[in-house]
């Protein structure tokens, strides 16, 4: 069984300005078949954090690896072992729902037999099967976010990155993501998840890291944070609370 991280990253430093780096020597891991949760107050370096991962900044220090491949070593192998949800959905207006999801397959090389009962299996679990056809310029912004959630899951890398999913999403969307990122984890794939909604990952994730200005100032389990901390018998949002606001 292979127990080598999927996601590696180590001693990250890096930000918007090589005088203000908004990460500062992060160091995390995902583990084959694991959901982690990172979560953190707006302005901690989630997002931030997952440019970097993506390659859409470049480190100030530190190193990247996805399945022990760097982007600088390997970038096909890299970026193909990867995929994103982003938080805000970004659509080619002139292109139907089916085009855009039958766009990702292709350029994630899936085969044809797969594209068609992946996105269809998609289809039926977000409710989206009577809009295959419509132009994404038609569709509302909760539409809009299932149909990104439809492209990154229609391939299967081995690692998800997934930042804010729930924005936009009805109560049913949500619980069909988090059930469908259960079966991914089980059949092994990694998942790397941003929320606010801490209530709602609380019982999914098995792990947590806590970004707090740009560090990593918690991770583990919630048993484990909270008896770090000397908190025990508080909830995921009662304990993240707690270290950023608290002064543990």
């Amino acid at each position: 069984m292979n127990t080598a991280p999927v996601l590696q990253i180590t001693g990250l430093s890096g930000g918007y300005s090589l005088n203000k780096p908004v990460l500062h020597d992060i160091g995390l891991q995902v583990q084959p078949g694991e959901m982690v949760g990172l979560i953190g107050l707006n302005g901690a370096g989630k997002s931030t954090t997952m440019k970097h991962i993506l390659g859409l900044m470049s480190p100030h220090k530190g190193e990247i690896a996805v399945q022990g491949k760097t982007r600088s070593s390997d970038p096909e192998s890299y970026h193909g072992a990867l995929s994103f949800v982003p938080e805000s959905p970004l659509l080619y207006e002139e292109m139907t729902v089916r085009e855009h999801v039958e766009f990702t397959a292709r350029a994630y090389g899936v085969e044809r037999s797969d594209y068609e009962s992946r996105s269809s299996q998609l289809a039926a679990l977000f409710n989206m099967e009577d809009k295959m056809d419509t132009l994404s310029s038609h569709l509302s912004k909760g539409m809009k976010q299932k149909v990104m959630i439809m492209c990154a899951f229609v391939a299967r890398p081995a690692l998800y990155v997934i930042d804010e999913p729930f924005l936009g999403l009805d109560p049913l969307g949500i619980r069909s993501l988090l059930d469908f990122m259960l079966e991914l984890k089980k059949s092994g794939a990694s998942i790397l998840l941003s929320s606010h909604i801490l209530s709602t990952i609380e019982n999914y994730c098995d792990r947590f890291i806590v970004l707090h200005r740009g560090k990593v100032i918690a991770e583990g389990t919630l048993a484990e944070m909270s008896a770090a901390a000397g908190l025990q018998g508080l909830n995921l949002e009662q304990l993240f609370y707690e270290l950023v606001q608290g002064g543990k």
